[in-house]
């Protein structure tokens, strides 16, 4: 792990589009809490097609990486090693740099996703659902399998990201069925609701939110709430939101970056949520 010192460090996030990021004021947050003043994080518009070329011009002062959408399996190739939780969805969000050189990969969205399910009281769940079958969907299913016991119902909108899931299930030893999107109406009764699909891809089944839903996990965090979150919030229903996923897994971040443990999370929340407000 990296030892702070008094020469400047730098760590980013990289992705194609990345000016809605907020990964910057959560990791900025953390550094002003821990002193870490010679730390700075930043955000670079990067495509897979410059990545290579960004990642062998960095320098000993780089510290680490955050990748977003569509580097997270493009910079596999780039890295010395990769731990197994990344390897398990191919999918690196997390890359540490050390001063010799080496490059780590890693996915804090798996660990980030089970904290926040955590903080919020769920330890373990018999059964869930899954809305969507994209990027994200790999990762949910993931840490869905170090916390539920039961079958989790995927729901898909085509064979293609169907046959992708059931792929991710054999992989990752979960217990899936596959159901068809124009059914997602039954997913809202499970007792863990995950929704990874983009903004307002959910929006027509919140008139479908039972009388007393349980919980819901949804991965966006900007516009905020959506409006499956405020109606299931309306009815009393428990609401994950993607700002804690988005917490969790910068703190996992900042504290293997940095190799300070452990980070601020209520000033990364705090900072997080201010930032969202004035937007």
């Amino acid at each position: 792990m990296p030892v702070p010192g008094t020469d400047r460090r730098r760590a980013a996030v990289l992705g194609s589009p990345i000016a809605h990021s907020l990964s910057p004021v959560l990791h900025r947050a953390a550094y002003a809490e821990l002193g870490l003043a010679n730390w700075t994080y930043d955000r670079f518009d990067v495509g897979e097609a410059a990545l290579p070329a960004f990642v062998e011009g960095l320098g000993p002062e780089w510290a680490g990486l955050s990748l977003t959408m569509p580097l997270k399996r493009a910079v596999i190739p780039l890295l010395d090693s990769v731990s197994e939780t990344a390897a398990s969805v191919d999918a690196v969000n997390t890359v540490v740099l050390t001063e010799d050189g080496r490059r780590t990969g890693d996915n804090t969205d798996i660990p980030g996703i089970v904290a926040a399910l955590r903080e919020h009281g769920i330890e373990k769940t018999e059964t869930a659902a899954v809305l969507g079958a994209g990027a994200t969907a790999s990762s949910a299913l993931a840490a869905l399998s170090r916390i539920c016991t039961g079958e989790i119902a995927v729901y898909v909108r085509s064979a293609a990201r169907a046959d992708e899931m059931r792929g991710w299930a054999q992989r990752l030893d979960v217990d899936v069925r596959i159901a068809d999107w124009t059914d997602a109406e039954e997913a809202l009764r499970a007792p863990l609701v995950v929704a990874t699909t983009p903004a307002g891809a959910t929006d027509a089944l919140a008139a479908a939110v039972p009388e007393r839903p349980t919980t819901l996990f949804d991965v966006l965090y900007d516009p905020w709430p959506t409006t499956l979150a405020a109606r299931w919030s309306a009815y009393g229903g428990a609401v994950v939101s993607g700002l804690d996923l988005l917490l969790h897994q910068a703190v996992l971040q900042v504290e293997q970056m940095t190799g300070r443990s452990p980070a601020p999370l209520a000033a990364m929340r705090k900072a997080g949520e201010r930032a969202l407000a004035d937007r």
